[in-house]
């Protein structure tokens, strides 16, 4: 006899919805692979510890992405997270080149994510966070503003400057 699949729980359709957005957004954030991940799985601790208190049913999208603009926040004012930039990482993202590449096109797309990820790395860490919710994980400018806690205003000036620094870094002078 066969057995039924269980239905998934809340929280793991919430994981299932979630967890590749949030874990983009952590990567650009912290701008370190490892400390990314440590931080996705954190945000999911707080999500399950959140469910486990019988917390009404919300809207749980904008709620995750500004525990996991926290986390991070908290991640990059830590004395570790100080020390350990100071040491260098290197960003390396693999996971967005396509498959049907010819080798000199992937050398030139290696290249160019390199350059790109160090460029978004460079940013100031609120330039950095108004570019990842707005041109990334696509949120309204107002969306963005409540998620950061500050004005439309001002996310706009940031993200002006976010996309302005990265051409200067990219070499596109428009």
């Amino acid at each position: 006899m066969g057995t039924a699949l269980a239905e998934p729980t809340p929280y793991d359709a919430l994981y299932r919805e979630h967890r590749e957005r949030l874990g983009r957004l952590c990567r650009l954030l912290l701008a370190d692979p490892d400390e990314a991940s440590d931080a996705l799985q954190e945000v999911f601790a707080t999500l399950h510890r959140t469910m486990a208190t019988g917390t009404r049913a919300m809207d749980w999208r904008p709620w995750l992405t500004r525990v996991t603009v926290n986390e991070c926040r908290d991640r990059r004012r830590s004395g570790w997270w100080r020390w350990w930039r100071e040491r260098g990482v290197a960003i390396e993202e693999t996971g967005l080149r396509s498959a049907l590449r010819s080798p000199e096109d992937e050398v030139i797309g290696r290249e160019m994510q390199a350059r790109v990820w160090q460029a978004i790395g460079g940013l100031p860490a609120r330039q950095r966070e108004v570019f990842a919710l707005r041109q990334i994980d696509g949120c309204s400018t107002e969306e963005t503003a409540r998620l950061l806690g500050v004005s439309t205003g001002s996310v706009k000036q940031h993200l002006f400057r976010a996309v302005h620094a990265l051409r200067r870094a990219l070499g596109d002078t428009t």
